[in-house]
């Protein structure tokens, strides 16, 4: 998980200042060596003197005795302590060397650890960057072919849109069309239901003429009937007429006492449209 950026800031502020303040410790190291050995030949140089001091005359000469005499001498004393001192500062030097060199190799291993370990996570960067820029190139042609087909989308529903005006123009043009025809309808119905009811009102004007006629012609019937019974009673006393006079009531029975054809025979083909 990635630290935060606070604490990455820091982290690396702080790598800068050991960085900062360790860039003259090898300066400071040889310096101090320096000093070191700057002491050591102090020593050695005053050890010397004191032993030039100490020294007694040669009774040939003015120097001092040569080395090599039987008795001690304070010069090759000192000398030979100032060597060792050298020694003992150079095996402290070596020391201090063999130490520093195992330390180095030991810094070495771990720097050559954490190398690999580096190289690793960089491999293994360079992989995933591979892998990203691959998925980043096909996630470029997906969104090309995303906003192509969202063009295309776009076109096609320009079209839909454009056919919909249309559609609802003709839509409207019908909805007009058909108010149109329904009002024609409606002044057709009305005009075919004032026909109608014109032809019933002939039709009950027709019945009711007939009606009429009918019981005119009841009325003419019936009068007719009394009529020929009033003259059969007549008749029937003048038993003694001829076969001519008979015919002659027979035929009376069809018309009227004055010759004319009786209404009963007028009303016969009567029809209930007159």
């Amino acid at each position: 998980m990635a630290e935060p950026t606070w604490q990455e800031t820091l982290r690396l502020r702080l790598v800068e200042r050991n960085a900062r303040e360790s860039s003259y410790a090898p300066i400071i190291e040889q310096y101090r060596r320096l000093a070191q050995q700057t002491k050591l030949l102090k020593e050695r140089n005053a050890s010397l003197l004191r032993a030039m001091g100490t020294a007694r005359p040669n009774p040939s000469s003015s120097t001092v005795f040569v080395p090599g005499t039987g008795e001690d001498n304070p010069v090759r004393a000192a000398y030979i302590a100032s060597l060792e001192s050298q020694i003992s500062s150079l095996r402290d030097e070596l020391a201090t060397v063999y130490k520093t060199q195992g330390q180095n190799a030991q810094r070495l291993l771990a720097m050559n650890e954490t190398l690999r370990e580096k190289e690793e996570l960089s491999r293994l960067d360079g992989e995933n960057l591979r892998k990203a820029r691959e998925e980043i190139a096909i996630l470029r042609k997906k969104v090309e072919q995303h906003n192509e087909l969202m063009a295309e989308k776009d076109r096609t529903a320009q079209i839909l849109h454009d056919e919909i005006n249309t559609l609802q123009l003709e839509l409207s043009q019908i909805e007009e069309r058909n108010q149109t025809l329904t009002k024609d309808n409606a002044k057709l119905l009305q005009r075919w239901l004032d026909a109608k009811q014109a032809e019933v009102n002939r039709m009950n004007e027709a019945n009711e003429f007939y009606e009429d006629m009918q019981s005119r012609r009841q009325a003419t019937l019936t009068k007719q009937a009394s009529t020929n019974g009033d003259e059969k009673a007549s008749s029937s006393a003048n038993t003694s007429v001829s076969g001519n006079g008979e015919e002659g009531k027979e035929a009376g029975a069809t018309t009227t006492t004055d010759g004319t054809p009786s209404r009963a025979e007028t009303d016969v083909n009567l029809t209930p449209n007159g």
